[in-house]
C-alpha cells in the first residue's frame, strides 16, 4: 500500500545491526535538497509548499540513514486481483524482528541493486516476528513500480528491509474497552493490510459491544483476506464488505465505505467511540469529517501515518 510520510515520525536508530549495511538509495543528495530549500522557505512561499518540501526532506533523510537488512522470501502468492501476499523470513535478524512493536507500523522494502524502495505496512501482527521470525505484507502490483518487482519474485529470493517505522495504531487512546465500547474501522483496497495486523494483534474487540469493519474494494475479486473473515468475526469484529462496482448477484453494501457508514451510523455514544482508518485519502478525510460532526473526539480517531 502507499504510505504518507510525516516529518514528525521518529528517526531510525543509528547503531549497526547484524546482516545489515548502510546504503545511499537513488534519491536527491541532501546537499541538493539544501540548495533547493533555501529560497522556498522564504516568507513569501505558501504553507502548502513548505509542508510539501518538509515531506520530501524527511523522506530523503530516512533513505540516507536507512540500515538495510537482507532476508529471503518464504512465500509469494496471489491474495486477490492485483494483490500479492509476501512473507519474509527475518529469523536470522532479531533486531529487525524486534523493531515491529505495534500494529500499523511500516517499513521500506526493496529488491537489491534496484534503487527506489517501497514503503509497505506490515500485515502480520508483531507476534509473528517475535515468535515465528516472519514479516508478512499485502502488496499491490503497480506497473513500473518496486512493488511490481517484489510481486514477481519467488520463494528464496533475497530482498532488503529497513527497520519498522512509525507509531502505528495507538490503541491506548481507545482504552479501556469497557469505556470505549464502540470501535469503527474503515479500510479500502490494500489499506486492509495494517488493519489485519490490528485485528490479529487483539484490541479487546470481544469485550466491546460494537466493533465494525467497513472494508471497501471494487469487487469481491479485489477483496483480500476473505479467508480470515470468519476468524475476525469470532474475535468480535463485524465485517461489512462494501463494493463500489459489484457484479449482478451482490446483495450487500454498495458504493463507498463512507456512504455505507452514513446509511448505517448507529453511534449510541460518540464520546465513548473510537475509530481506526487506513486507505484512500478521500475516504479517510470524509469519514473523519462525519465522525467529528457526530461528536467523536478527534484524538480517538486513529491513523497509522
Amino acid at each position: 500500500m502507499s504510505i504518507s510520510l510525516s516529518p514528525s515520525s521518529p528517526p531510525l536508530p543509528s547503531h549497526h545491526l547484524p546482516h545489515a549495511h548502510r546504503v545511499c538509495p537513488n534519491s536527491p543528495p541532501m546537499s541538493v535538497l539544501r540548495r533547493l530549500t533555501l529560497p522556498l522557505y522564504s516568507r513569501h512561499r505558501s504553507s502548502s509548499t513548505r509542508r510539501l518540501l518538509s515531506y520530501i526532506s524527511a523522506a530523503a533523510v530516512r533513505q540516507d540513514t536507512a540500515i538495510w537488512t537482507q532476508a529471503p522470501l518464504s512465500l509469494v502468492e496471489p491474495a486477490a486481483e492485483s494483490l500479492f501476499h509476501l512473507a519474509i523470513d527475518v529469523s536470522d535478524s532479531p533486531d529487525l524482528a524486534s523493531s515491529h512493536t505495534r500494529a500499523g507500523q511500516y517499513l521500506q522494502l526493496r529488491v537489491p541493486d534496484v534503487g527506489k524502495p517501497a514503503f509497505l505496512a506490515i500485515a502480520s501482527p508483531p507476534t509473528y516476528a517475535s515468535e515465528r521470525g516472519v514479516f508478512e505484507f499485502l502488496v499491490k502490483s503497480v506497473a513500473g513500480s518496486t512493488a511490481e518487482l517484489l510481486c514477481g519474485l519467488k520463494k528464496g529470493d533475497v530482498v532488503e528491509l529497513s527497520l519498522a517505522m512509525g507509531n502505528g495504531f495507538d490503541v491506548d487512546r481507545i482504552s479501556p474497552p469497557e469505556e470505549y465500547h464502540t470501535v469503527l474501522i474503515f479500510a479500502t483496497g490494500s489499506g486492509i493490510s495494517p488493519i489485519r495486523s490490528l485485528i490479529e494483534s487483539g484490541f479487546s474487540a470481544d469485550v466491546r459491544s460494537d466493533v465494525r469493519l467497513y472494508y471497501g474494494t471494487r469487487n469481491l475479486q479485489r477483496m483480500a483476506y476473505q479467508d480470515r473473515f470468519k476468524d475476525w468475526e469470532s474475535s468480535g469484529v463485524k465485517i461489512v464488505p462494501v463494493l463500489s462496482q459489484p457484479d449482478g448477484i451482490w446483495t450487500g453494501e454498495t458504493g463507498y465505505v463512507q456512504a455505507a457508514f452514513t446509511r448505517a451510523k448507529r453511534i449510541s455514544s460518540p464520546s465513548c467511540t473510537g475509530a481506526v482508518l487506513c486507505g484512500q485519502k478521500q475516504m479517510a478525510e470524509e469519514v473523519t469529517s462525519i465522525l467529528v460532526a457526530d461528536g467523536v473526539p478527534t484524538d480517538r480517531i486513529l491513523k497509522n501515518f
